[in-house]
């Protein structure tokens, strides 16, 4: 019996060691850009160890790199990454040409498939769902990008924040490392200045706090999507929540003297500002004293 116990140790061992092996050789394919090289190592990996996490984490790797794509584009607007200036023949500026990234969203397709199934098999991977979102997020498909969050959050719940990385090692400081995590891919939305997606980060934040009632970023985010619609006292009651978790937030304290700046409510704007005072840095003390002094003319 022990002997036995043995031989499959040791067969789980040349598992994991072939597997590293493959993800070295993949990865270094990679470094010099080989695809026929890189496409050799993943057939035989697959042939291996066809379950490996690795494996799917290597194949999104290849589908996402393949699907960028570099072409040439003349254009009578200045790039605005570096490209070369075309001259007439009175040398005046004619057009640029310069090289352009477009995304194959076919190819890039393929890349989410593998990794949605590595996501099924082993679903603690939270490297997997991140770069399943980020790749979401690259292509703007905005809905299932925000579906895919609200999958992982209400997930965080069944594992605990029990998350796994690369090798399947533990994520340190996991809860923490996933809430920030999620709090920079709703910037992505909020950076599209998009406003029909500030309800996808409204219904992402409400599901986070749902889990964690006490996310300030997620009340803040939420306060954000009613500031720039005009709503003004759906933000303050938001913010205010968010105060009596936190009451030396500056931020929050900062955003709901905006708040009340906004709805013309001077007097209440006036007093958190003082508030920002007493607790935010030395920058942020200096704009509220500016704000007091401005609004104090009005």
């Amino acid at each position: 019996m022990k002997k036995n116990i043995a031989i499959i140790v040791a067969l789980i061992s040349s598992i994991q060691f072939f597997g590293q092996n493959y993800r070295t050789e993949f990865l270094e394919y990679i470094e010099t850009n080989d695809t026929i090289k890189q496409v050799e190592v993943l057939k035989k990996w697959e042939i291996a160890s066809p379950n490996d996490p690795e494996l799917f984490v290597s194949y999104f790797n290849y589908y996402f790199l393949k699907g960028n794509k570099e072409v040439l584009t003349v254009s009578t607007k200045e790039p605005k990454e570096d490209g070369f200036i075309l001259k007439d023949s009175l040398n005046n500026t004619a057009g640029y040409l310069a090289s352009e990234i477009y995304l194959d969203n076919s190819i890039i397709q393929k890349g989410i498939d593998k990794i949605s199934e590595g996501i099924k098999l082993f679903p603690n991977r939270l490297d997997m769902r991140y770069g399943k979102i980020y790749t979401l997020g690259q292509i703007e498909d905005w809905d299932k990008f925000t579906s895919e969050i609200i999958k992982t959050i209400e997930y965080s719940k069944i594992n605990n924040n029990h998350w796994t990385w690369t090798n399947n090692e533990s994520v340190e400081d996991s809860e923490n490392f996933f809430l920030t995590g999620l709090q920079d891919y709703q910037m992505q939305l909020y950076d599209s200045g998009k406003d029909e997606l500030l309800l996808n980060m409204r219904n992402i934040s409400e599901s986070i706090l749902k889990i964690y009632p006490n996310h300030i970023p997620s009340l803040s985010n939420i306060s954000i999507t009613y500031l720039l619609t005009g709503e003004f006292d759906r933000a303050i009651e938001t913010l205010l929540k968010a105060e009596k978790i936190d009451e030396s937030d500056y931020i929050i304290l900062a955003n709901i003297a905006h708040g009340y700046k906004l709805k013309g409510d001077i007097k209440k704007a006036i007093a958190y500002y003082e508030k920002v005072i007493i607790f935010g840095d030395e920058e942020t003390k200096e704009f509220a004293r500016n704000q007091i002094n401005d609004l104090s003319k009005e």
